[in-house]
């Protein structure tokens, strides 16, 4: 991206939709209220989603006569925090007209269009001179577009509305430097302490054993899944090599998922997963090391060559701020992420935290 180049949003229009967003989802149980539960709902539109991929994959075959420069999801933040990002990963500023921005609701305040998360949308730069190409490509899949704003030298970020008053505070809500929004915050610090845990031996003399088995049905690694696959189409696209179901009856979960990559060739990817979360309870870095071996046998069922072809995506799961859960979090990362994947030559380039 470079200085005058034009930023664009392409697909649906903005409504009042997941205003709550990520913080929506993050409150506790109980605490928000039934505006901001309604504002953070998604509401999908597959139709919108197939244009705007349409217009994509048209300037994909384009090659190198591609139109677009660089493009952006709108997820968290909405388009507040899409724009600002595709224009500082460029190193440089950017102008945006807050009114360009297309709508579906009336009524909506400059914090709800800039920041609202509507979904099946996508922001991307252009070259000015490619505009009209753009325009054909997206006027031929009836999918919506406009441009906003353009990419700027100076490093500021400026909004302006050209409903207010030119020369007041409100005719440019947003004016400041993209390291405040987008600088690298202070990492955090935490002093944690391991803290030895005894237990008592297991005593299964007075154990009811019907009560056993149902405890033991209860469990998620144990309990069917079967409601899962069948709430849809499990097959839907062709594309899958591996039902989810196995066997005669086809009752029980297959250890992995295999899906090709096109319809005519023999190449696809297969994804399996291990958790081992009680285990945790006991020994948390035993349980992240057995997590890890169960995803890797479960791989057994497909044709892996090499384990080194094998890629994990870590789910970092624990109570954090509870007494011993950080040092249990931060050594169960240590086994395996400084251990054993590097022992294996397998490598975790992707993951998450779900960090309470």
């Amino acid at each position: 991206i470079k200085a005058g180049h034009l930023f664009i949003q392409l697909g649906g229009p903005g409504m009042r939709i997941g205003m709550g967003g990520a913080t929506g989802s993050s409150v506790a149980t109980g605490t928000n209220t039934a505006d901001l539960d309604f504002d953070s709902v998604q509401r999908g539109n597959p139709e919108m989603e197939r244009r705007a991929q349409e217009v994509i994959n048209s300037c994909i075959a384009m090659g190198q006569s591609n139109p677009i420069v660089s493009i952006h999801d709108v997820g968290a933040g909405g388009i507040s925090n899409a724009f600002p990002e595709l224009a500082d990963g460029a190193g440089l500023g950017a102008q945006f007209q807050l009114r360009n921005v297309p709508l579906e609701e009336s009524g909506m305040s400059p914090a709800e269009i800039w920041c609202n998360e509507s979904q099946e949308r996508y922001v991307l730069a252009i070259e000015a001179k490619d505009l009209e190409l753009f325009k054909s490509l997206c006027e031929r899949e009836r999918c919506p577009f406009a441009v906003v704003g353009e990419a700027t030298t100076e490093r500021q970020l400026q909004l302006s509305d050209s409903k207010e008053v030119s020369g007041s505070d409100a005719a440019m809500p947003i004016n400041m430097p993209m390291e405040v929004l987008l600088g690298k915050p202070p990492r955090m610090h935490r002093d944690v302490m391991r803290i030895p845990q005894e237990f008592d031996e297991l005593n299964v003399t007075d154990a009811d054993l019907a009560q056993c088995i149902a405890w033991v049905l209860q469990q998620p690694t144990v309990a069917s899944k079967s409601f899962l696959i069948t709430i849809g189409d499990r097959t839907v696209g062709g594309l899958n090599a591996r039902d989810p179901f196995v066997g005669p009856w086809q009752v029980p979960v297959a250890d992995c998922a295999v899906t090709l990559m096109d319809y005519k060739g023999y190449r696809g990817e297969v994804m399996t997963m291990g958790e081992r979360t009680p285990l945790a309870v006991i020994d948390a870095p035993a349980a992240a090391k057995m997590a890890v071996g169960e995803a890797i046998t479960n791989l057994l069922a497909a044709d892996i060559r090499r384990l080194e072809d094998v890629k994990l995506s870590a789910n970092w799961m624990a109570a954090c701020g509870a007494p011993g859960e950080d040092a249990k979090l931060y050594d169960s990362v240590q086994a395996i992420g400084m251990d054993l994947c590097p022992a294996l030559g397998i490598s975790i380039p992707v993951g998450k935290d779900s960090l309470s």
